[in-house]
C-alpha cells in the first residue's frame, strides 16, 4: 500500500484515524497503529512481514540483554550479536544476488564456476526498519536510553506506518515519549492533513511529470542525445527524485503529526546547497546524521590525522551508495560524493567561501547533475556513456532527440514549479509579509489573516482534487526510495 494510492488515502487514512481518535486511552491507541502498521506492510508485501517481525523481536530481546547485562564484555558480546545479526538479515535479502553475480564472475577468471543462487526478493524498507533497529540497540549499549520492556512500543517504533517504507530514519529517543505520552488535537491534524497534501502534490504534480522527461531522455540511445538534452535529462530527474522523496518525508511527518507523532525533519532546501558537503547536510538529514553518530564518529571522525579524516570519509560515503543498493552504480555514486567531500576538505571549500554564493551553487547543482548518471542507470557502461553525451565526447549521428519531445507543458510547468518551490523563496515572501504585517491597523491584520487563512485552504484543496485527478487517469508509479 502505498500513500499515493485511493485506497490509503479514501479507506486506509480514514478507518485508522477515526479508530485511534476512538479508541480513549493510549495503549489502546498504540495496539491500532500497531495492527494498522502490520497491516499496511502485510498489503503489498505478504509474507515478508515476518522479516519485519523478526527485526522487531531480534532488537527488543538483544535490547533487554544489553540492558540487563552487568559486564562490560557481555554487554559488547551482545551488541556485536545484535550488530552482526540485523546486518546479516539486510546482507541477505538486500545483497545476496550481487554477492554472488560478483563472485560468479571473480571465480570464472580462475576458471571456477559458483552454483547459481535463486534470486532473494527484496523486503520494501528493509534499509530504513533495520537502521531503525540498530539505531535502538546502539542507543540501549551507549547508556543513552533504557532498554524498552514493552515489547508492543518497540514493535511500534519499527513498524509504524507513516515513516516505515521510506523513512525518515526515526531513532527511538525521539519518539520514546511520544509513544507513552501524545496529545492528538484538531490543529495536530489540520497541521498534518496540509502537510500530507503537500507531500501528496509534490509526488503527483511535480515528481511524476518530471519523471516522464527524465526518463525518456535516459533512454535515448547515445548517438542521439545532444549535451544540452542529456543536462536536461539529469536537471529533470533532480527535480524528480527531490521531490518525489522529499515529498515522501512530508506525508510521513504530516501522517504522523495526525496520529500525535513528531518526526524531525529529513530536508533543508538542498538545491540551493554551495558546496557538496552542504548538500549532504541539507539532503536525506537522518541517513546522514545516522551514518555520522553511528559510523563517521566511531571510525574516528575528523579527530585523527588529515589521511584518516579523508579515509574515513570516503568509507562513509562508500557505505552510503551501498545503502542504496546492491550495483557498483550505488557504490560509484557514493565515492563520487566523498570525493568531491575530500577535495572541498583539501582547500576548494575556502575558495567556495570567497566567490558569491551563486557560484558555489552552481558547482553544486553541475556535480550533483553528473552524479545521476550513476544513480539512474542500471550499469556503470550505461552511467558512463550518459555522462560522455552530458560532455559532447560521443559522435552524433542524423537522427537527433530534441529537448521538445520531452518537454511538453505540462513537464515544463512541473519543473518550473518544482524549481521556485525547491527554494526558500515562498517562505522568504511570508515571513517578509508577517514582519510589515505588524505596522499594519487591526482591521488590515484581520482582513489579512482572514484572506490568508481562506486561502489557505483553497490552495489545499485544490492540490487534494489535482491529485485526486492524477490519480484517477494515470498508472502507478512507485516511490523512488521504495527500492532501497
Amino acid at each position: 500500500m502505498v500513500f499515493s494510492s485511493p485506497v490509503f488515502l479514501f479507506l486506509f487514512l480514514p478507518i485508522v484515524l477515526l479508530l485511534v481518535l476512538t479508541a480513549g486511552e493510549r495503549k489502546h491507541q498504540n495496539t491500532i497503529l500497531l495492527l494498522a502498521s502490520l497491516l499496511f506492510y502485510a498489503w503489498g508485501e505478504t509474507l515478508y512481514v515476518i522479516v519485519m517481525l523478526a527485526s522487531i523481536l531480534l532488537n527488543y530481546v538483544t535490547g533487554l540483554w544489553i540492558g540487563a547485562a552487568r559486564s562490560i564484555s557481555t554487554r559488547k558480546f551482545a551488541i556485536t550479536i545484535a550488530v552482526v545479526l540485523n546486518l546479516g538479515m539486510l546482507a541477505w535479502f538486500k545483497y545476496a544476488n550481487f554477492i554472488s553475480e560478483n563472485l560468479a564472475i571473480l571465480l570464472h577468471h580462475f576458471g571456477s564456476t559458483l552454483p547459481p543462487l535463486d534470486h532473494v526478493q527484496l523486503p520494501i524498507g528493509i534499509s530504513f526498519f533495520t537502521f531503525q533497529g540498530l539505531s535502538y540497540v546502539i542507543d540501549v549499549y551507549r547508556n543513552e536510553i533504557p532498554a524498552q520492556r514493552k515489547q508492543g512500543h518497540i514493535a511500534l517504533y519499527i513498524s509504524l506506518f507513516p515513516q516505515l517504507i521510506a523513512g525518515p530514519i526515526v531513532r527511538y529517543q525521539d519518539v520514546m515519549a511520544q509513544i507513552d505520552d501524545r496529545s492528538i488535537g484538531l490543529s495536530d491534524i489540520a497541521i498534518g492533513a496540509r502537510r500530507f497534501i503537500i507531500g501528496l502534490g509534490k509526488k503527483l504534480l511535480i515528481a511524476d511529470h518530471a519523471a516522464h522527461a527524465a526518463d525518456a531522455i535516459f533512454a535515448i540511445p547515445d548517438a542521439a542525445l545532444p549535451a544540452s538534452v542529456a543536462w536536461l535529462g539529469t536537471l529533470a530527474y533532480s527535480i524528480q527524485i527531490y521531490f518525489d522523496f522529499s515529498g515522501y518525508s512530508d506525508m510521513a511527518i504530516g501522517l504522523g503529526r495526525m496520529f500525535g507523532f513528531r518526526f524531525l525533519e529529513n530536508f533543508n532546501f538542498p538545491f540551493i546547497a554551495s558546496s557538496i558537503r552542504e548538500f549532504w547536510q541539507r539532503w536525506h538529514i537522518s541517513l546522514t546524521t545516522w551514518f555520522r553518530d553511528y559510523v563517521y564518529i566511531p571510525l574516528g571522525g575528523s579527530r585523527g590525522t588529515t589521511m584518516s579524516t579523508y579515509r574515513n570519509l570516503l568509507t562513509i560515503f562508500f557505505v552510503t551508495g551501498l545503502w542504496h543498493g546492491a550495483s557498483w552504480n550505488f557504490v560509484i555514486w557514493g565515492l563520487f560524493h566523498g570525493v568531491f567531500l575530500v577535495i572541498e576538505r583539501l582547500g576548494f571549500q575556502r575558495s567556495l567561501d570567497r566567490v558569491p554564493k551563486l557560484i558555489g551553487v552552481v558547482y553544486m547543482l553541475a556535480v550533483l547533475n553528473v552524479s545521476w548518471a550513476f544513480f539512474h542507470t542500471e550499469d556503470l557502461p550505461t552511467a558512463l556513456s550518459y555522462i560522455r553525451s552530458m560532455f559532447g565526447m560521443i559522435p552524433l549521428a542524423n537522427d537527433l532527440h530534441y529537448a521538445s519531445l520531452y518537454f511538453t507543458t505540462e513537464v515544463v510547468l512541473a519543473m518550473l514549479i518544482g524549481a521556485v518551490a525547491s527554494t526558500p523563496l515562498l517562505r522568504s515572501i511570508l515571513k517578509v509579509l508577517r514582519s510589515r504585517a505588524a505596522s499594519w491597523s487591526v482591521g488590515m491584520r484581520k482582513f489579512a489573516a482572514g484572506s490568508y487563512a481562506v486561502s489557505d485552504v483553497v490552495v489545499h484543496t485544490a492540490i487534494l482534487v489535482l491529485c485526486a485527478m492524477h490519480m484517477a487517469s494515470s498508472t502507478y508509479s512507485p516511490f523512488i526510495y521504495f527500492r532501497f
